[in-house]
């Protein structure tokens, strides 16, 4: 039989020799087990039948992480339709906008966006506006009657819409279907998750981490602690009090994580594995993490585009102290199912091992388009190879080393300088708890290389002295000839620094570069 997505609740309802009473989730104190997790997305699809919705609707989901999301995620597909979760950290101009971009039919509200009811509604495609509480309680149970799966799915049949972060203009809407889910899966396999795994989804839904890891838990039936909030004292002891075994999280999270006091005084021996992706991570940082956790480390690279995963750095290529240390800076391998190269951008010509070009992927996780952007799709997918816009590069073993996004290589002179490697040299600075590399205009060379920091609390960073230790520790192309001192670095909610932001200001009247 194809996979659907349902089948990732209802196998352990229907057909795992399991406790009926098997819990899925742990969310604030309360459980909720499969069996009333597939009967809630049940009543929510007949629901959602009762409004009209068919095959190809939206429902757009704002809010933080809650249960409820998942009775929208495994209740639509069974109307043929798909869930839009959108970023909840956006501007309501910018919700609004991505809203009509969906054509979602129906809208469902976490209790913090209720205020925003009135205008959502005020959309042409919304049919019906709901917020988590009694509101959409009352929707959901009008019936006692559940809605089964279809039986005339098909596999390309959108079942998550996916936003992009936006760092540049409005966010697009990626399509998922059952297709991309059921290659992603297979993942849980290389992470060390069993039946008896409890896997922490701390990420937003919103994001491929949050969901997209939420769905390879439950698809070996493990328990779910869910997260809405990421404050990191209350996260560490979420994780040692629920016993978390497996987790997600982006490096932004775990370089907080490891700062706060006593992190490593805890109790690990239940944490089986932690995976990190989704923004560059400096070995600083991931030495921290290993002498906090000691834990099995997974470095995974992937985009919203590729479902989430693609390449896996295993963990014993976290070493260190070892021969193979410089693995550290890799993001692994592809996965059997995946195939993987780096091209000249300008050519498409296949880059030889060692040499840098932008980073191709080709599976079946990668998605078939953007939502509603035929040209935008064509221009990131050739005969089914999505071009990522990340510069890397493959070494002969087949590991994936990435420079940086593309747009942000500073090019000096006629250097290329990747900001990834100077940010890692700079976070060795006894004084830097944050860093960001960018370029800047500069009248010479076209660009110049400008550090941002974050200094570390109590910490005095005197620019001389800081430029006068760069200068001892890397190429004179790479080093920076400035540095700005700022309290905290901008950020979208995936952990990833709005480097657009940083630049803005040097960019905004100079010429020959793009600010996005």
């Amino acid at each position: 039989m194809p996979f659907r997505l349902t089948d990732v609740v209802r196998q352990h309802v229907r057909d795992d020799p399991r406790d009926p009473d098997l819990v899925a989730m742990t969310f604030e104190g309360g459980n909720t087990t499969y069996a009333e997790l597939d009967r809630r997305a049940g009543l929510a699809g007949r629901a959602m039948a009762a409004e009209g919705l068919g095959a190809g609707a939206r429902v757009v989901w704002l809010g933080k992480n809650r249960p409820e999301f998942f009775d929208l995620l495994f209740g639509a597909p069974r109307v043929r339709g798909a869930t839009a979760p959108l970023n909840n950290r956006l501007t309501p101009d910018e919700l609004l906008a991505i809203i009509e971009d969906s054509a979602a039919p129906l809208v469902v509200l976490g209790p913090d966006f209720a205020e925003m009811r009135d205008d959502v509604d005020k959309i042409d495609a919304v049919r019906r506006v709901l917020v988590i509480g009694d509101d959409y309680e009352s929707w959901l149970t009008a019936s006692d009657e559940v809605l089964d799966p279809p039986d005339d799915a098909e596999d390309d049949d959108c079942v998550l819409q996916l936003y992009t972060s936006g760092t540049t203009g409005l966010p697009k809407g990626v399509v998922l279907a059952h297709t991309q889910f059921a290659a992603l899966l297979s993942v849980g396999d290389h992470w060390g998750f069993d039946t008896e795994s409890v896997g922490l989804v701390a990420m937003p839904l919103f994001h491929i981490g949050g969901s997209g890891f939420a769905l390879v838990c439950m698809s070996f039936g493990a328990r779910v602690v869910l997260v809405a909030d990421i404050v990191p004292d209350q996260l560490l002891a979420t994780m040692a009090d629920e016993g978390v075994t497996n987790a997600f999280l982006v490096p932004a999270v775990l370089q907080f994580l490891v700062q706060v006091p006593g992190a490593a005084d805890r109790d690990w021996s239940k944490l089986r594995a932690i995976a990190y992706g989704a923004s560059p991570i400096t070995s600083a940082v991931l030495g921290r993490v290993l002498q906090t956790f000691r834990a099995p480390l997974f470095q995974v690279y992937g985009s919203t585009e590729t479902t989430g995963a693609i390449t896996q750095l295993d963990p014993e290529d976290h070493d260190p102290d070892g021969p193979r240390a410089h693995l550290m800076r890799s993001a692994g391998k592809a996965y059997p199912w995946v195939e993987l190269k780096t091209v000249d951008p300008a050519t498409g010509d296949d880059a030889p091992p060692g040499e840098v070009g932008e980073v191709w992927i080709r599976s079946s996780q990668v998605t078939p388009g953007y939502w509603g952007r035929p040209e935008e799709s064509a221009q990131v997918l050739t005969d089914g190879w999505f071009h990522t816009g990340d510069a890397g590069y493959l070494d002969s073993d087949g590991y994936l080393f990435l420079t940086d996004r593309i747009k942000d290589m500073i090019v000096t002179g006629a250097e290329n300088v990747y900001p990834i490697e100077v940010e890692n040299v700079i976070s060795g600075h006894p004084d830097v708890a944050d860093v960001a590399v960018i370029g800047v205009p500069d009248e010479r060379w076209g660009e110049s290389v400008k550090a941002v920091v974050v200094p570390r609390e109590g910490a005095d960073i005197d620019s001389d002295a800081f430029l006068d230790w760069c200068k001892e520790r890397m190429a004179g192309f790479k080093r920076p000839r400035s540095v700005d001192v700022i309290d905290a670095l901008p950020r979208n909610p995936s952990g990833k620094i709005l480097k657009k932001d940083l630049r803005k200001p040097y960019w905004e009247n100079a010429e020959g570069r793009q600010i996005g």
